[in-house]
């Protein structure tokens, strides 16, 4: 799955503070994410997370 800095990940769960949207912050093994809703960041395994995404938003282009 290819993840980057910056995508918008649509998840299936939705996080304590309703928003099921995440801002990636960091790509690696495991990732740095951000809620949308109260901008929580957290860091989560890669194997965890892959199975958890409904959909990847990417940025326009520019």
């Amino acid at each position: 799955m290819d993840i980057s800095k910056g995508d918008v990940l649509l998840m299936k769960k939705k996080h304590p503070c309703g928003a099921s949207r995440m801002i990636v912050l960091r790509s690696g093994m495991d990732f740095k994410l951000k809620c949308e809703g109260c901008g929580h960041e957290m860091m989560i395994a890669r194997s965890k997370i892959e199975k958890n995404i409904k959909s990847v938003i990417k940025p326009a282009e520019t």
